[in-house]
């Protein structure tokens, strides 16, 4: 059985703190990351902290947790946060749980194109057979 656990990077710059995050996020990895951004956040003070979930593979509700858990601590700190590039799935998960609405989600250049293009794709697959109707009158 292979280790699928969540590996951290902190990035400080001026006011800010980026989290690097990469493998999974459950409940077995939560607690260790957790504790390793609140530390980074306490110590440093930024006025924003970005998490970089591009390197995440799969998060259930504890990753949920974890964000919002940083979300409060930095509201309470006067700080912002956000999350920036997660996988489409992981976009699903925020928006089933209405996170998409509290905390702010940045997304790369290429994922916007890739957004845009799986939209219109998708706009052309339901208007596909939909001609214009014609009812035979009179007969």
């Amino acid at each position: 059985m292979t280790d699928k656990s969540c590996e951290i990077e902190i990035k400080e710059s001026d006011s800010a703190l980026e989290i690097v995050l990469c493998g999974e996020i459950d409940h077995h990895s939560a607690v260790n990351v957790r504790g390793k951004i609140d530390s980074a956040i306490e110590r440093i003070g930024p006025k924003k902290t970005v998490i970089d979930l591009s390197g995440i593979e799969f998060m259930d509700s504890s990753g949920l947790g974890l964000i919002m858990g940083r979300y409060a601590l930095m509201r309470k700190l006067g700080g912002d946060l956000s999350v920036k590039n997660p996988n489409p799935r992981i976009v699903k998960i925020f928006e089933l749980a209405g996170l998409e609405r509290i905390v702010q989600i940045e997304r790369s250049e290429i994922q916007l194109t890739e957004k845009s293009r799986h939209a219109t794709s998708r706009k052309r697959r339901k208007s596909k057979g939909r001609g214009v109707r014609t009812e035979n009158k009179g007969k």
